[in-house]
């Protein structure tokens, strides 16, 4: 097995050749932050030393200002799911914009694609629509509250669903009367989460929880362990909510349909936009008709909320993800996951990787992956080799090793990230 300091002497050499490499996203980073807060408008798309900066996707394919070409792993984390530029997406959005991007007034466009979205998913009777994921689970969480009368909300350790108050807490600028109602809960942990729940009582609002622990390693949630929280919450009156952002890729139903549990609530982004800023959050006719404009509760706007633009390049892009389009994906998807595994295993460091379906992530940790506690204990050195020594190889992932498939991808795209990884990890010995 390789030691910590071949690990840092593999890192300073793909350190050096990525700076090398982007002499152009240098000279951007550094104007950048002139304007921009450590140059960068978006905190989850920085690692340093600076992210290269694009000019182009074509397909599974992004050119850099400098340049280099690479295989799109991260494709807008998950969001372009038909790649970078896809024809028929560009067709649908350009029309709508031809006669109007925007309206105070509602437009057919968003009605035909909430259409899409309650006839697909079988828990969603009616929907709304955001401009985020962040939007659309802070206002499934606030229609939680509004119906049940309670205050307290229960996440899960390493959950992400965006950046509102309710869920990044605790944190820098959020109140301690606002973290005071968010309750932790341990991921993937049955018996953890009942002796939580049962000394709360009936203060819980509602339970959110990602059916694949996406920001925190793409853990799949045990089938066991949603049955129980669907149990639970029903048992104490409290919503669960599943954060689909991410995983209705995984099925046309979403991955309620994977596991065969209906929630009360679900949120939505990412695909669902064909690329453009979206978020949407649906469920119950029950439990959505307080947001009934003339008999509910909540008045909720957004000005740019079900735009024609955004819901016309999402009807084209829900239109192409047929169930055997998505079959497919995530057959690839799988054999991209065991490919890894074999390359990471055959390698002088330990290493996994995690996922379902066209969803993964890479891990330099032997210890099994069920929640973010072991993600957080792999070696960040080993981490930032892998990132970095896969960019300098041409394939683009997040730093935290984030991966998924976008459809211009074939199986030749996916052995040469096989084939990459295994090298970087090979370079050890050097």
């Amino acid at each position: 097995m390789a030691d910590r300091s071949q690990v840092r002497a593999a890192l300073g050499r793909e350190v050096a050749t990525y700076r090398e490499s982007n002499p152009r996203s240098v000279e951007l980073s550094e104007r950048a932050q002139r304007v921009l807060p450590g140059g960068t408008t978006r905190t989850t798309t920085f690692f340093p030393p600076f992210p290269p900066f694009q000019i182009r996707g074509e397909g599974c394919h992004i050119i850099d200002v400098d340049g280099n070409r690479r295989v799109d792993y991260l494709n807008n984390y998950t969001s372009l799911i038909c790649g970078h530029a896809h024809p028929h997406i560009l067709k649908a959005a350009q029309e709508a914009a031809e006669g109007g991007t925007a309206f105070a007034a509602p437009t057919e466009y968003e009605v035909r694609l909430a259409e899409m979205i309650c006839e697909r998913v079988a828990s969603v009777d009616l929907v709304r629509f955001t401009n985020s994921g962040t939007e659309a689970t802070m206002a499934a969480l606030r229609l939680a509250r509004s119906y049940t009368g309670r205050s307290k909300i229960g996440r899960f350790e390493g959950s992400y669903h965006g950046t509102h108050d309710y869920t990044t807490t605790p944190g820098a600028g959020v109140p301690d009367l606002i973290s005071e109602l968010v309750v932790d809960l341990p991921y993937n942990d049955v018996e953890g989460c009942q002796k939580t729940l049962e000394g709360l009582g009936h203060q819980l609002a509602a339970v959110i929880v990602e059916p694949v622990l996406g920001a925190s390693g793409v853990i799949p949630a045990r089938p066991e362990f949603l049955r129980f929280l669907r149990q639970a919450t029903t048992a104490d009156g409290s919503l669960l909510i599943f954060d689909e952002v991410q995983t209705l890729r995984l099925n046309r139903g979403g991955a309620e349909a994977i596991y065969d549990v209906r929630p009360d609530l679900s949120t939505f982004a990412k695909i669902i936009g064909g690329g453009f800023p979206v978020g949407a959050f649906g469920g119950s006719g029950e439990v959505m008709e307080i947001m009934n404009p003339v008999s509910g509760d909540i008045s909720w706007g957004g000005t740019f909320n079900g735009n024609p633009v955004t819901a016309a390049a999402g009807m084209a892009c829900l239109e192409m993800l047929t169930g055997q389009v998505i079959a497919e994906l995530n057959e690839l998807g799988e054999y991209a996951i065991a490919g890894l595994n074999q390359a990471l295993a055959d390698g002088p460091v330990p290493g996994q990787a995690t996922g379902m379906g066209s969803l993964f992530n890479l891990h330099p940790t032997s210890e099994p992956v069920t929640d973010a506690h072991a993600v957080n204990r792999a070696d960040p050195d080993l981490r930032r080799l892998l990132h970095l020594g896969l960019i300098n190889r041409g394939f683009y992932l997040s730093a935290r090793g984030t991966a998924c498939l976008s459809t211009p991808m074939a199986r030749a795209e996916v052995d040469d990230l096989i084939a990459a990884t295994a090298d970087v990890i090979g370079d050890l010995g050097s």
